[in-house]
């Protein structure tokens, strides 16, 4: 680290932190890095495959551009943060259940794009699921598997 640092307050999945980071540092560095928490996963780092969404302040945003400065004050849910208690969300359990991941890269920005967009339309349509997906990329399951999570999960 250089001499540039700036103490940020971050609050990550209901639990406090108080971190001297680089001005430079993405909010994916942050979470991954310093924090742990690597279930988001960094392969675009140019906002087009989804893998590195999480939630700030309810909102999916691409991690991997997102400066960990920007979310100073504001609350951050990383996939780690879906389960409560060891008890998997109904949209986790539901990915399960269909066979919604095979390797697994992408599945975190799934989870947590669709858990926006459940927050936002509880009862969405297959094609509301299938555009609010849209900027989540994956190269395995040819996504019918994951529709059909969404839908189960929003039906529960």
């Amino acid at each position: 680290m250089n001499d540039a640092v700036v103490e940020v307050d971050l609050v990550v999945n209901e639990v406090r932190h108080v971190l001297r980071i680089e001005p430079r540092e993405t909010l994916a560095e942050v979470v991954r890095d310093r924090l742990a928490l690597t279930g988001t996963k960094v392969s675009c780092d140019a906002q087009v495959c989804g893998a590195c969404t999480v939630l700030v302040d309810g909102l999916p945003v691409s991690a991997c551009t997102y400066l960990a400065v920007d979310a100073a004050g504001r609350r951050i849910r990383t996939v780690e943060g879906l389960a409560v208690d060891g008890v998997l969300s109904p949209l986790q359990a539901s990915f399960l259940r269909r066979n919604a991941l095979q390797c697994g890269f992408c599945t975190a920005g799934m989870l947590m794009t669709a858990t926006a967009m459940l927050d936002d339309v509880a009862q969405p349509t297959r094609e509301q699921v299938i555009e609010g997906l849209e900027g989540n990329l994956c190269r395995c399951t040819g996504y019918v598997s994951i529709v059909d999570a969404v839908l189960e999960a929003a039906s529960q």
